[in-house]
This record gives C-alpha cells, structure tokens and sequence, in this order.
C-alpha cells in the first residue's frame, strides 16, 4: 500500500471516474444512516488539487476523501453541502455548528485538540516551498533569511516560519490565490505550505510554467478530519479512511489530483494508519 508506481490505465479511468463534482445543498438522500437534513462540509475553495471551488463544481483530494467518508457514514453527494472554511476560521466554524466536520488540509496540534476532535489523519504532507521557476538562490528553509515569505493566516505553515525563523519578512494573506499574485509580482519571494498544496498550486493552466515547489521539506503535516468536542463520528470516519486506502481508491484520487506536477507523497509517511479516537 506504499507504492509510489504509476497507476495503469485502468486505474487511471478510474481515478477519473472518483474525481466527481459535487453541488452544495442539501437534498433527501440515502437512507444508509445519513440524516435526511444532509452533512455540511468544510472545505477550502482556492487549493487546486485538494480543495476547489470552480462554480458550482468542488474537486480535489480532500473533496475526494470527503465525499467517500459522506458515502460510508449513508450520505449521498446529494446531501452534502459544500462550504467554505479559511484557515483562521476553522476551528470557530466547529464550535458554532456552521459545518458538522471539515476536510481542508487540516494539520493535527496539540493546540487545535483543546477545542476540536480529529479524525484521521488520511494524509501526512511536509511544509515547502514555491519560488519563481527562475528563482536559484532558495533551496530551503535555510535560504529564508532576509527573505520575504507569503503564508496564510492562521496556518500552521504561518506559524512554524514565525518560531523558527524570525529573520524572514512573513506577509499573511487569506489565501493562497494572494500569495501568488504577490509572488509573480515580486512582492515576495517565496510562498510555503506543505508539499501538496504548492503541487496543486503549480500544476493549474494558468500556473504552470511560472513557479517550482523546491522540494525540501521541513516539517509532517498530519492531514485530519476536523470534529466539534466531543462528537461520536471519529471510530466511524477512521474505518472509512481506512476501506479507503484498502481498496485503492486512497491511492487513485492521490494520483488523479496531482497529475502534471511531478508530486510523490511520502510512501514512508503514507498512506497513514488512523490514529486511536480519544
């Protein structure tokens, strides 16, 4: 299950065939122990590859894994509804009843557990970097010094660069659209987050040509289904993450998202096993 081999072209079609868009609203689904009122999803809309809005179309890894859990706890794609959940919003959106759980590149802390549940995780990716394809002199974190660095409020990317590198000018903007504009113009020089994201990022139309993940990471980022305290759905998620990965389909929405940017995961770090539920 820690494959990194390309997938045939069976499995291929069928990656495609996961990588479904689904519209937000609630409707009258299955019957298979999903509630008839729907699930609200926390996802991100401007991560290509693992969150995106285009219309009324949601893709991504994280859609995927979503959709796929929604499935297992009897929801059909009818009964989620897609919403959107920034970074520094996260937590708040759980505690308020806004979504009922959130898939959106969502590190595990220590800190996030005192007001949150996790499930999972179902990913571990590794904070990076994305610079300008021309760009020669950052190689890694060490390169940062007197730099100028773009992350997203309330990031746990945002938050290493400020503990561990204090020399490096942190500019924090809502999202990763804004960290780009700001990098193509040369307002910064580099833009972090973890692996996957910067992949996603990079491999769009509109992207591609333009910037580079450097590929040295420097941190695992345990990707985990974010919970309001104290709810019961965590054993139920964990088997659905992990029937995911038994039956390959963790392994095709990997590729299908990532495809064109030359992305490996960590095949020591993944496909992660579920941790025990508190």
């Amino acid at each position: 299950m820690r494959s990194t081999k390309p997938l045939g072209l069976a499995a291929m079609a069928a990656a495609a065939a996961l990588t479904l868009t689904a519209c937000g609203g609630g409707g009258d689904g299955g019957d298979a122990g999903g509630s008839g009122d729907g699930v609200r999803i926390g996802i991100k809309y401007d991560q290509p590859g693992l969150g995106y809005r285009d219309g009324s179309e949601y893709t991504g890894f994280d859609v995927d894994v979503a959709k796929y859990v929604a499935g297992e706890l009897g929801y059909t794609e009818d009964q989620i509804e897609w919403v959107e959940a920034p970074s520094a919003n996260r937590e708040n959106m759980l505690a308020n009843d806004q979504v009922d759980m959130v898939f959106a590149t969502y590190s595990i802390t220590d800190e996030r557990k005192q007001t949150v549940d996790f499930a999972g995780p179902y990913f571990v990716a590794g904070q990076d970097l994305l610079v300008r394809v021309d760009e020669t002199s950052i190689q890694g974190p060490e390169d940062l010094e007197g730099k100028n660095l773009c992350s997203v409020t309330g990031s746990t990317s945002a938050q290493k660069v400020k503990d561990d590198h204090p020399g490096v000018g942190l500019f924090e903007q809502p999202g990763y659209a804004d960290c780009l504009t700001a990098l193509e113009s040369g307002q910064v020089d580099a833009v972090t987050t973890d692996d996957i994201i910067l992949a996603g990022l990079a491999s769009t139309d509109a992207n591609q040509g333009k910037f580079k993940v450097v590929g040295n990471t420097f941190s695992e980022e345990q990707y985990g289904v974010g919970l309001p305290k104290g709810s019961d759905q965590c054993q139920a998620i964990n088997d659905a993450i992990t029937k995911m990965v038994e039956e390959g389909a963790w392994e095709e929405a990997v590729t299908a998202n990532t495809e064109g940017a030359d992305y490996r995961y960590n095949a020591e770090l993944n496909p992660p096993e579920p941790a025990p539920c508190a």
